[in-house]
């Protein structure tokens, strides 16, 4: 199973070009997309859910073309939209056992059979009979996980899911969808550098509505060995230090202080150690080349 998205573009009425000549091939497993918000994220991901049509481009999933044949993709579709509703003073199990009706199970003992599987597999079982409008927003968003699985979908795509969601709840949801991910395409769009790293082998950042960066956290982590700098900085120290160096990122310590990460291919400096790259640093370099070059 291949989705393969070709030279697709999307301009708003308002004139933002939400997707500027997108190519991108995904298999089967967890696929990160990163950026920041307003990247494009989210409309890519209406597109390829076919939620909206681009100007230019195909989508292709496992031979259909999703623009051409909606009826038959949606078939083997799942997704999770940013914000989704759910209807108040009804169980989960009841709930779901209506989706499944509407996705054409007709079968009272197959819905039962599909409703008690997903409710297992997003680990929402012991509270299937809890009106889902009182479930706290990380059970919301694995019975968001759990309604998508209904049709078992071969592409699954959630839209910043775990925005807003304790840490707890955070832990719960991404272990559920690297559950799901292991035999399914799953597409995981975020802002959030740790989700990816956790969850995805590939990933792509985007923003502005281009690819900045395809492939495996170990690929761009590799790109900039030797490239990425770091020193501990006090606080006044820290706007002459940023008019000097190309910065990536900083952070507080305890007592005031700032660690520094730079981008410089050569030694930056007295003061300076070599850092080991992370895939934050790829992240924020990728974004301040683009930058550099609008």
């Amino acid at each position: 199973m291949t989705l393969k998205i070709n030279q697709l573009t999307k301009t708003y009425n308002n004139g933002v070009k939400a997707l500027d000549q997108i190519d991108l091939e995904i298999g089967v497993g967890m696929f990160g997309l990163l950026g920041p918000n307003g990247a494009g994220k989210s409309s890519l991901m209406r597109t390829i859910a076919t939620l909206q049509q681009p100007d230019t481009g195909t989508v292709i999933f496992n031979g259909i073309n999703t623009f051409e044949n909606q009826m038959d993709f949606r078939k083997v579709l799942g997704y999770l939209p940013q914000e989704f509703g759910v209807y108040p003073n009804l169980s989960a199990a009841d709930l779901l056992s209506y989706f499944a009706q509407l996705k054409g199970i007709s079968a009272a003992n197959d819905r039962k059979k599909i409703v008690n599987e997903v409710l297992a597999i997003t680990n929402l079982y012991e509270v299937r009979n809890r009106n889902v409008s009182g479930y706290s927003g990380g059970m919301k968003q694995r019975f968001g996980i759990a309604q998508l699985l209904l049709n078992n979908p071969k592409l699954i795509i959630v839209d910043e899911p775990t925005a807003g969601l304790d840490p707890a709840e955070r832990h719960r949801f991404l272990n559920v969808l690297r559950e799901i991910g292991t035999s399914n395409t799953v597409i995981f769009s975020t802002h959030i550098v740790d989700d990816v790293r956790e969850l995805c082998h590939e990933l792509a950042i985007i923003n502005g509505g281009r690819v900045l960066f395809r492939g495996t956290s170990t690929e761009g982590e590799q790109a900039l060995e030797g490239k990425i700098w770091s020193t501990v900085v006090p606080r006044d120290n820290y706007e002459a230090l940023s008019l000097q160096h190309n910065v990536i990122f900083a952070n507080y310590n305890p007592d005031n202080t700032l660690n520094v990460r730079v981008y410089s291919e050569a030694f930056p400096g007295e003061g300076f150690v070599a850092a080991k790259p992370q895939l934050e640093d790829v992240y924020f370099v990728s974004l301040k080349k683009d930058a550099a070059h609008v």
